[in-house]
C-alpha cells in the first residue's frame, strides 16, 4: 500500500517564529492555512497584511498572556472575549477558526468553554476549538460547545496526545485534529535532520527529512492537519519541496511505502500507538492499582502479593515507568500469569502503556481505582513519613530524597491536579472503584488552639502556629508546635492548613485526633481540622462556650 499527499490544505504554517519572508514563502509554496495567536505579539498584524484578499484560512488563539519569556493561561471569559476583539482588529481578515490557547488551572474550564460557545453562537468566527487539552477536558468541552478543531502537540517524539486518548476521541467524534510541533519542538527539530532512520528514508524517497515527518503524520489519519513552524524561508521550502504545489514540483508528492511506514513506526511509534497490536487471549492477568500517592495502593499491593501476584513497582525497582512496563512485557512473555502494578497511574497516558503491553501478550487488565480524597491522602503521606523518619522532614530533605516516605506537598498537589479517573473504555477487562475508609484511632482527646485564637486559654491546650515569634509561643510552653518555614507555595507539611503539626503531635503523645477539637480563626484552620477528622470550633464559638461555663 502507498499513499501520496498532494493536498496542501492539510499543511499549515505556524506563525510564532514566522516573519514576513517566511509567510510570503509559504504563500508562494501553496500553503493556505496559517496558525497564529493573540499572544504571538505582532504576528497577527503581519499575517493579516500579507494575506488580505487571498483565499486562505486563518486560525488564531486566545486566552494566553506572554509575560517576558513566560506563558500564562488566562481562561476568564472577559479575557477570551478581549483577545478575540483584538485579534479581529489586528488581522483585518475573517477568522476561520478560533481556539482556546490552553486550559487555565486558576479558572473553571466550564467558564472558559461557555464563553467559547457564546462566541460560536454569534457567528463572528467560522469554527471554534481548543488546544493542549487532556481527554477529560476535551470531553467537557465537547459537552458545552460545538468544538470543531483540537490542536495538540503531535510529532516526532511527541505521542502524548495519542496515549492520552485525545486523538482517538477526536476521530470518534469527527473533530478535526491540528498537530503542532511535528518536528518535536525546536531542540528536537535541529536533531531530526541527523536522525539515521529519517535520513535513510529521505534519501531513498528523494525528499527532505522534514517532508518525511510531515508525510508520516498525514499518513496517520485523514482528519489530521499538520501545523509546522520555522523562521527560515529556506527551511520552509525544503520541507515543502516534494509537495505538488511547492517549488521544484513533483507530480507524485511524498509517497510512503510500507517499508517506510514500518521503519518510522519502529522509530517513533505513532502508528502502533494509534492502533495497538492485540495478541490472542491467554489466561494471564494484570492487576493495575491506580490512585494518587497516599491512596492505599501499597497496602492493597501487599494483599495481592500474598495471593501469589508478582509486584512491579518503580519505588522498589527504580528506573522509569516505561522501563517497568518493558519488564512487564518480558515477564508476560516468559509465562507470568499474575502480575500487580501499583504506581500512581493518575493519567490515561500513564495507564496506556500497561494496557498496550498486556494486550500485546494476550493478558487482561483488571483496573482498581483507589478513590481517596486529597485530605486523606495528605494524612496518609504524612503518617508514612512520621513512621519511617520519626518526624516531619525539612523541605530540602524532601527535595533530595527519592523514596515514597519523603514526598513533598507539591508532589501530591500535582498528582491530584493531573488526576484523570480511569474509564472502562481505556481497555480494562473490569474496573472497580474503592473508596478510602480510615481505621478508628486510639488515644486521648486533646484541644488544639491556633495562636490567633488562643487569647487567655493557656492550660490543657496545644497551641499551633506558623512563623510566630518564639517569645510569644514560650508562654504556652510546653504544649506548643509551630511552622517556621518561609512564605510562598508550601514546601513543608507543617504549615496550616496542611495537618503535619497535628499529626506529629498526636503520634508523639498518643492523641486521638477524631476525639479532639481544633480551635481556629480562619478557613485554613477549619480545613486543617477537617483533614484529621477533628471537631472544629471558631474563635467566636469557643469564646462563647467558655463564657457559658
Amino acid at each position: 500500500m502507498s499513499c501520496a499527499y498532494s493536498m496542501m490544505e492539510r499543511l499549515a504554517l505556524g506563525c510564532l517564529r514566522a516573519g514576513e519572508s517566511v509567510i510570503a514563502a509559504a504563500l508562494d509554496a501553496g500553503v493556505r492555512t496559517f496558525d497564529t495567536a493573540r499572544a504571538y505579539g505582532e504576528s497577527e498584524r503581519t499575517l493579516g497584511a500579507l494575506v488580505a484578499g487571498r483565499d486562505v484560512r486563518v486560525v488564531t488563539k486566545g486566552g494566553m498572556k506572554r509575560e517576558g519569556a513566560a506563558w500564562r493561561p488566562d481562561g476568564r471569559a472577559r479575557a477570551l472575549r478581549a483577545d478575540l476583539d483584538a485579534s479581529l482588529e489586528a488581522l483585518g481578515v475573517p477568522i476561520d477558526t478560533y481556539l482556546v490557547h490552553a486550559p487555565d488551572p486558576a479558572v473553571a474550564w466550564s467558564t472558559t468553554i461557555r464563553e467559547l460557545a457564546r462566541i460560536a453562537s454569534e457567528k463572528v468566527v467560522g469554527r471554534v476549538g481548543v488546544c493542549n487539552v487532556t481527554r477529560p477536558q476535551l470531553d467537557e468541552a465537547l459537552d458545552l460547545a460545538p468544538i470543531s478543531v483540537v490542536q495538540i502537540p503531535l510529532g516526532a517524539g511527541l505521542d502524548e496526545a495519542i496515549r492520552s486518548g485525545v486523538v482517538a476521541r477526536c476521530i470518534e467524534r469527527g473533530v478535526a485534529i491540528m498537530a503542532h510541533s511535528p518536528f518535536g519542538g525546536p531542540k528536537r527539530a535541529s536533531r531530526l535532520a541527523r536522525d539515521a532512520t529519517v535520513r535513510a528514508i529521505a534519501e531513498r524517497l528523494d525528499a527532505s527529512p522534514y517532508a518525511i515527518v510531515l508525510a508520516m503524520l498525514l499518513d496517520l489519519h485523514p482528519s489530521i492537519t499538520v501545523a509546522f513552524g520555522t523562521s527560515s524561508p529556506d527551511h520552509l521550502r525544503a520541507a515543502l519541496a516534494p509537495f505538488p504545489s511547492a517549488p521544484a514540483r513533483r507530480a507524485d508528492g511524498v509517497t510512503l511505502d510500507d517499508a517506510a511506514r514500518d521503519a518510522l513506526d519502529a522509530r517513533f511509534g505513532l502508528r502502533s500507538a494509534l492502533a495497538p497490536r492485540r495478541a490472542a487471549p491467554t489466561d494471564a492477568e494484570v492487576v493495575l492499582l491506580m490512585g494518587i500517592q497516599g491512596s492505599g495502593k501499597s497496602t492493597a499491593a501487599t494483599a495481592w502479593t500474598a495471593r501469589g501476584y508478582e509486584r512491579l513497582n518503580r519505588d522498589e525497582r527504580g528506573g522509569t515507568l516505561r522501563g517497568l512496563h518493558a519488564e512487564l512485557g518480558e515477564r508476560l512473555a516468559a509465562g507470568a500469569k499474575r502480575v500487580v502494578l501499583d504506581n500512581t497511574y493518575v493519567t490515561r497516558s500513564q495507564r496506556w502503556d500497561v494496557l498496550r503491553v498486556a494486550a500485546a501478550h494476550g493478558a487482561i487488565v483488571r483496573g482498581i481505582f483507589h478513590a481517596t480524597s486529597l485530605a486523606d491522602a495528605q494524612v496518609n503521606v504524612i503518617g508514612r513519613m512520621l513512621e519511617t523518619h520519626g518526624r516531619l522532614l525539612e523541605p530540602r530533605e524532601m527535595e533530595r530524597a527519592k523514596d515514597p516516605s519523603a514526598l513533598a506537598p507539591n508532589v501530591l498537589f500535582r498528582a491530584h491536579r493531573e488526576l484523570e479517573p480511569p474509564e472502562l473504555d481505556e481497555g480494562f477487562a473490569s474496573l472497580e472503584t474503592i473508596a478510602f475508609t480510615r481505621a478508628r484511632g486510639a488515644g486521648r482527646p486533646a484541644r488544639f488552639v491556633a495562636l490567633e485564637a488562643a487569647s487567655g486559654e493557656h492550660e490543657n491546650v496545644i497551641v499551633f502556629a506558623w512563623r510566630a515569634a518564639r517569645e510569644i509561643l514560650e508562654k504556652y510552653a510546653p504544649n506548643y508546635v509551630h511552622c517556621a518555614h518561609d512564605d510562598g507555595p508550601p514546601r513543608c507539611w507543617c504549615r496550616p492548613p496542611l495537618p503535619g503539626l497535628l499529626l506529629a503531635y498526636a503520634r508523639a503523645y498518643h492523641v486521638d485526633l477524631a476525639r479532639s477539637v481544633v480551635v481556629g480563626a480562619n478557613a485554613a484552620h477549619a480545613r486543617m481540622a477537617a483533614a484529621v477528622g477533628a471537631r472544629y470550633e471558631s474563635v467566636s464559638s469557643s469564646a462563647a462556650s467558655r463564657t457559658s461555663r
